[in-house]
């Protein structure tokens, strides 16, 4: 097998393990704060082992650091938000919520990097509409808060991946990341007695002996060795083949979802209509991205490259 075809095949594990994460969310009987508190505890142990003696933290500026736990503390209130919506509606709602994200980063990319608003994204962000329409009329209205929650989890996705993507180049990848879950780890921790205050009834924090099996995949495997895989494919595939792959990250999920959880028999066809617009906007952005890029060469003289 060469490396293109090992890379492909990596890739795809990986998003199948981002993909499991909702399942293993709707299977482990915790709260949402107790679930991305143990995710990112363990999490962060395991990429102990991997942070090379810490001499990328060290030779780190202070403000830089402090920007890396910032990110952090937004990729927390991202979990509590995505472990909230499949709680209070279900893994295959909360997953094409997720599908979203590419729309919000539409919006989010042009304010933090300073760019122009590209027109292929917002056809994109207007084709996304009606399809989550579609959904939110299809399901229960005791399920809109979880398709709030999912929203709000897909827009603070966006914003902390366009935060990365501009502060990538002053650390390795994997400092960046033991940074950033360690921060929500010790937010989460320090915020602890204001959640548990709020909490209307007794909250569950300690696992079972079957959530600590859940969660330990969900660490280790879904977050840990998916991140690694999703990683090294980056080094021989093209950034198009990369966002093609993790579009499917959805359609995994959901198919998934129906397998492990039966969640189809909860769901109308409208949801399933809704689905597919939301995923053919999905699927539509690298494919416009690139012809996007290709007329801007062709434009500027340099033709096809």
């Amino acid at each position: 097998m060469n490396n293109e075809k090992r890379a492909y095949l990596e890739l795809h594990i990986a998003v199948l393990l981002f993909g499991f994460t909702a399942i293993l969310g709707s299977l482990i009987q915790l709260s949402a704060l107790a679930i991305v508190w143990w995710r990112v505890l363990i999490t962060t142990i395991s990429l102990l082992f991997l942070v090379r003696g810490g001499q990328a933290l060290r030779s780190l500026p202070r403000a830089t650091i402090f920007q890396f736990m910032a990110i952090g503390v937004l990729v927390a209130f991202h979990w509590l938000a995505f472990y909230g919506a499949i709680k209070l509606a279900n893994a295959s709602i909360t997953l094409i919520c997720m599908a979203t994200t590419s729309f919000f980063t539409a919006l989010v990319e042009p304010i933090v990097m300073r760019r122009k608003v590209r027109r292929h994204e917002v056809m994109i962000g207007l084709a996304v509409i009606p399809g989550m329409a579609l959904i939110v009329n299809s399901t229960a209205s005791s399920m809109n808060v979880g398709i709030l929650m999912g929203l709000s989890a897909a827009l603070m996705a966006a914003l902390f991946a366009t935060l990365n993507k501009k502060l990538i180049g002053k650390s390795d990848e994997m400092s960046i990341t033991f940074l950033e879950l360690g921060s929500a780890w010790l937010f989460l921790t320090l915020a602890l007695p204001l959640f548990l205050s709020q909490s209307e009834g007794p909250l569950q924090f300690f696992p079972s002996r079957a959530d600590w099996v859940y969660l330990i995949i969900l660490s280790l495997l879904c977050t840990t060795l998916a991140y690694i895989l999703a990683l090294r494919s980056l080094r021989y595939l093209s950034a198009f083949a990369s966002n093609l792959a993790i579009n499917l990250e959805p359609v995994y999920g959901i198919a998934m979802a129906w397998l492990i959880l039966k969640e189809h028999k909860d769901l109308s066809a409208g949801f399933y209509w809704g689905v597919l617009i939301i995923l053919a906007a999905v699927f539509s952005y690298p494919l416009l991205r690139k012809g996007s890029a290709q007329k801007a060469r062709n434009e500027s003289g340099q033709g096809p490259r």
